[in-house]
């Protein structure tokens, strides 16, 4: 089968495609054929190593895991003897961080992991770019216990946790303040955005208001920028660690010290999180943003568009249908184009 293969960390030109050994199906295994998947922010931080702690969990000078990948959407072409919850022929969409294996043809995932039917009228783009960033937006929603009427900031609102975050928060019932580009503000809008604060021309820390929650979704503020935004038990959340790896320890510290808290939430991997994924996806509540499709061959493009932080919601790699053509331009979501 054809892979997106990188046996060396580094830029994105260490990868390539090529031809990999077809993986084995075990008893409690399904075997997928990927029809779309994505390249984000975690697949070029394992893939160049950064930060070095990657290395830990991949391989401290070669990578042990070389076809990176954790988002993709494909067709069960195979089940283990074991399995009961899925049948060939059934279309799935999931999410494989750790093992990776979703820049491929193939991927053989466990019935148990984080893996789910894709709702009928959900296309395989739409459904492949629906779990990374969605997860990590509902992991933080979930931890700041966000309720309706409550006031939420989402910094790095057009990027695929902060697109995801904005629509959950709408269906929640908060009051959304999306922080992005002039350019974008429309498009926060549509997704649920009550204000629009563009940060080219406005630090979005000398706003008046004041929040429950702010949500750094792309990493690049602080807590002590933050805190005169919060209300007085607010919470403040990073997708990141921050430049000195001190948002874990704020976690830790700040409940102890201070009303206004740092959350520094480990998001779940279990299939409970995109069956509830699924159902927000079924119902309309959320649609990810899709900025350009690549064909696996060029990955590397893809990977080097997702390197330069300037990309809007998802990049996405078709696989089985090569014919599609590169998008350039971001789209609310594929729901536009079934007309619904």
């Amino acid at each position: 089968m054809r892979a997106a293969v990188h046996t060396r960390y580094g830029p994105p030109e260490v990868v390539r495609v090529t031809k990999v050994p077809r993986p084995a199906v075990r008893d409690d295994e399904v075997l997928v054929r990927i029809h779309v998947t994505t390249v984000n922010r975690t697949d070029c931080g394992f893939r160049a190593a950064k930060p070095f702690v990657a290395r830990f969990f991949t391989g401290l000078w070669r990578p042990r895991v070389t076809v990176m990948g954790n988002e993709f959407a494909g067709e069960v072409v195979a089940c283990g003897g074991a399995v009961r919850s899925f049948e060939v022929g059934d279309r799935v969409f999931g999410y494989n961080e750790g093992p990776f294996g979703a820049h491929a043809e193939y991927l053989a995932i466990s019935e148990g992991a984080s893996l789910s039917t894709i709702p009928d009228g959900v296309t395989f783009v739409e459904a492949a770019a629906s779990t990374e960033g969605a997860h990590y937006a509902l992991s933080f929603i979930r931890a700041a216990k966000v309720r309706a009427g409550q006031s939420v900031l989402v910094n790095g609102a057009t990027g695929a946790i902060g697109s995801a975050a904005v629509q959950i928060l709408r269906s929640l019932g908060a009051k959304v303040t999306a922080v992005c580009a002039a350019p974008q503000a429309e498009l926060v809008r549509q997704l649920g955005a009550d204000r629009v604060i563009d940060y080219t021309s406005q630090d979005f820390t000398d706003d008046d208001h004041t929040y429950a929650v702010v949500l750094d979704s792309v990493g690049k503020s602080s807590f002590g920028r933050c805190r005169r935004l919060l209300e007085p038990r607010g919470v403040y959340l990073s997708s990141e660690l921050g430049p000195f790896g001190q948002n874990p320890i704020l976690a830790l510290l700040t409940p102890l010290f201070r009303r206004r808290r740092v959350l520094f939430p480990i998001p779940k991997h279990d299939r409970a999180t995109v069956e509830y994924l699924r159902e927000l996806l079924e119902s309309g509540d959320f649609s990810p943003v899709i900025d350009r499709r690549y064909p696996l061959e060029e990955i590397v493009a893809a990977y080097r568009y997702v390197e330069t932080g300037q990309k809007i919601g998802n990049v996405v790699i078709t696989i089985q249908d090569q014919s599609a053509t590169t998008n350039h331009g971001p789209q609310a979501s594929d729901r536009e184009e079934r007309g619904s």
